[in-house]
């Protein structure tokens, strides 16, 4: 047996998964000679004793496959087993025979060996008296050849015989490993606010309270995830200012990324946002509607934060007794301290660092986006989450890691469940399209789950800057349908925020990070509308609950991108064309052909287009399309069943 699949790096990690997919394993499975060959697929939950099985079929050209149905959260075990099967090989070779008249007693008599020692194998019951029964009519010379060898093929039997098969030098694969997350690891889409920007005209800072407000124009636009920026305390020393200045104002608040002060540390709540009875009843109002609650978890402090003076240990000081700051060079980030993973205490400082997962577990939070994890110990990550997901295994891990793909393919390999991605700065058609194959039909697909934003608090892209309205439409339908996993950094994306803080650069002026803002959700300018609209969209047809299943279709114009989402049945197949333009109308023909998506070859054919809800009956496989970014930049059809 050779290139069992899916396996990620010879089985040194596990494949990825979400609950209730059925993973069709593979393998080439082979042997000397002519004989015949049975396999399965033998499967268990970690933890049971007992395997599962599930036969294999042949496809042709040595490759087997054999589904493997994930019924529950947690880590499946499986291998495959194969062996010469000498009774099929009998039946195949004995058929031959009758078709030219040339079987024989003899024939029979093999037969009748390997049928009793089928009956051997069963227990007392009909089987093995049926087994047994036509092993003594083959052997008997009472009737004729021929009637003696066409019930040695009649279909029941040879059922009955394969129930049973010899398996004594069957051999075995080595054992692989699938990690089978929730759906939502899978599916999932996501909404970021600072909650100290929810505040009301009489407040200055927004609370957990005044977020649970915020909720139902959340749920309304259709995300299921909330990620809340760091709600720690923030430090007062070096605290920086309005548009990261190295000197704050009194009513300047800091960042939430300089974790820590007198307050406490990674498991304390800002004060000014409330209690943690506050903070459970935001999670219990959230999954009231759906939402689930994430966090940020960004292992790093302030000068303040109550571990650099327990535990100095855990971080690096330099020649003058100092501890080293954070740089970037040429950004310095004084007020955040880096955690020295190499130091010789990386037991109590691991332990303390899987604490806080498990501390913020404890108060309903199951999903985490982590910040910067590339640059932490990859050894850290790879027990923690696996320590973690033990206990529980409901737990989400978003890598928060733009950085060579090695690095971020690495990360996905040792437990994260989601990963940011390229998806930001890939905006032309070649580029989108090598990038998407790469994500979806390569080996990467088995353990890298992309997460798609258009923006983010660090990373306002020049393309939203210069392409207003139809710029933040694009990439939003971009994100929402090339990725079951996406999300958006509100209110500024609905609200098309796009003004940088200089020229050429990507951080936002007015920066969010840096001070509570304001935020007009009810401008009638806002594209909630259509966002809600999109992720409706996606809430209905099964095709864009996966990243899988994507296919790319020719145009005849660059400026216009097509691409097909089938689900995993073939049952909801669409097509999405968008136009990459954000300045001018493009118009193109586009190839799609039911054929290519395992439909039949039938024409004309029925196709509905989601957005304006109007149908269409094509007569070819090409079909013209004309679309202006400042109306409607994107069309979402859906292939009628035939």
């Amino acid at each position: 047996m050779e290139n069992v699949r899916p396996t990620v790096d010879c089985g040194k990690y596990p494949a990825k998964r979400v609950v209730g997919d059925t993973v069709p394993v593979r393998a080439a499975v082979y042997s000397d000679g002519h004989d015949l060959l049975r396999a399965c697929v033998r499967f268990r939950q970690r933890g049971q004793k007992q395997y599962r099985e599930s036969q294999m079929r042949p496809l042709g050209n040595d490759e087997w496959e054999g589904p493997l149905t994930l019924e529950r959260i947690g880590t499946y075990e499986f291998h495959v087993e194969a062996w010469v099967d000498h009774y099929d090989t009998w039946v195949d070779g004995l058929r031959k025979k009758v078709e030219v008249d040339s079987e024989s007693d003899v024939d029979l008599a093999i037969g009748a060996a390997l049928l009793k020692g089928a009956a051997a194998r069963t227990k007392e019951g009909a089987d093995r008296d049926r087994l047994l029964t036509a092993a003594e009519l083959f052997e008997s010379t009472a009737a004729p050849l021929q009637e003696r060898a066409g019930r040695a093929l009649d279909p029941r039997l040879i059922a009955t015989a394969r129930r049973y098969p010899d398996r004594s030098v069957a051999t075995r694969s080595a054992g692989f490993s699938i990690t089978v997350d929730p759906v939502r690891a899978g599916y999932s889409t996501w909404y970021e606010m600072f909650p100290r920007s929810t505040y009301r005209a009489d407040r200055v800072h927004g609370t957990f309270l005044d977020a649970i407000e915020r909720l139902d124009y959340i749920a309304g636009m259709g995300f299921d995830v909330l990620y809340l920026p760091p709600i720690h305390p923030i430090g007062l020393s070096f605290r920086k200012g309005r548009d990261n200045a190295l000197v704050a104002d009194a009513d300047d608040p800091g960042s939430p990324w300089a974790i820590g002060g007198p307050e406490g540390g990674h498991t304390s709540i800002h004060p000014d946002l409330g209690t943690a009875a506050d903070f459970r009843a935001l999670v219990k109002a959230a999954s009231d509607r759906g939402i689930q609650v994430a966090l940020d978890i960004a292992f790093q402090c302030s000068p303040d934060h109550p571990w650099v003076q327990e535990h100095p240990e855990w971080f690096v000081r330099r020649p003058d007794g100092s501890i080293q700051y954070a740089e970037n060079p040429p950004k310095k980030y004084q007020d955040i301290y880096p955690i020295n993973f190499e130091t010789d205490a990386w037991e109590s400082l691991w332990q303390e660092l899987k604490n806080v997962f498990v501390h913020w577990i404890a108060e309903g939070v199951t999903i985490f986006r982590v910040d910067n994890p590339h640059t932490k110990s990859f050894p850290f990550w790879s027990w923690c989450i696996a320590e973690i997901k033990a206990k529980h295994p409901q737990a989400i891990f978003l890598s928060e890691a733009f950085t060579r793909p090695h690095r971020m393919y690495g990360l996905a390999k040792m437990g994260f469940s989601q990963s940011y991605t390229y998806f930001t700065w890939r905006t032309e058609k070649a580029e989108l399209e090598s990038y998407l194959t790469e994500l979806t039909a390569s080996d990467v697909a088995d353990y890298y789950r992309p997460n798609f934003w258009p923006n983010t608090p660090d990373i306002l892209h020049e393309y939203l800057q210069e392409g207003g309205r139809p710029a933040f439409m694009i990439r939003l339908v971009l994100a929402a349908t090339l990725s079951s996993n996406y999300g958006i950094y509100g209110p500024p994306f609905e609200l098309q925020e796009a003004t940088p803080r200089e020229p050429g650069g990507e951080e936002y002026l007015d920066s969010e990070k840096y001070e509570v803002r304001r935020w007009e959700t009810s401008d009638p300018r806002s594209l909630a509308p259509f966002i809600t609209e999109i992720n409706a969209i996606r809430a209905r047809h099964p095709a864009l609950q996966r990243t899988r299943g994507l296919r790319f279709h020719t145009t005849d114009n660059e400026h216009i991108i097509a691409y097909s989402k089938m689900s995993e049945d073939g049952g909801d197949v669409l097509l999405i064309v968008v136009n990459l333009s954000y300045e001018h109308t493009h118009s193109a023909w586009v190839e799609f052909s039911p054929v290519a998506v395992g439909h039949h070859d039938s024409r004309p054919f029925r196709v509905t287009e989601l957005l304006s809800r109007r149908s269409y009956t094509w007569e070819d496989y090409w079909n013209f399309v004309k679309l202006d970014p400042h109306h409607r930049p994107a069309q979402i059809f859906r292939l009628e069943p035939e």
